[in-house]
């Protein structure tokens, strides 16, 4: 049973990262690192800081991963994933806004 499982697993593996690999595998690949990024760059910034911070890195990290990933769901016709990224991306946009508002009025 292990055996059957594992070959089940490296089979299907094999067809959803080699079988199917063309260019907007690459793109959604790479819009989902940079997605993944912003956590990493979140995380190193609060480490430094010694408490919670969201650095604008984040922001920027958040538009380009999220809208490379709604455009992968576009070309792709994913449902989920166009319904879970179209209002973030709006979000992430309307978050630079207000902190660079924000610099404004400061200086």
């Amino acid at each position: 049973m292990l055996v059957a499982f594992s070959q089940g697993l490296v089979d299907y593996l094999y067809d959803v990262f080699v079988a199917r690999f063309d260019f907007w595998l690459a793109f959604g690949i790479l819009a989902q690192l940079l997605f993944t990024a912003r956590f990493i760059v979140q995380w190193l910034a609060s480490e430094k800081a010694g408490r919670s911070v969201m650095p604008l890195a984040f922001w920027f990290l958040s538009i380009a991963g999220g809208g490379m990933t709604l455009v992968y769901g576009l070309v792709r016709r994913e449902p989920i994933i166009i319904m879970g990224q179209a209002l973030a991306v709006v979000i992430y946009i309307r978050n630079i806004m207000l902190i660079f508002r924000e610099r404004r009025t400061r200086s």
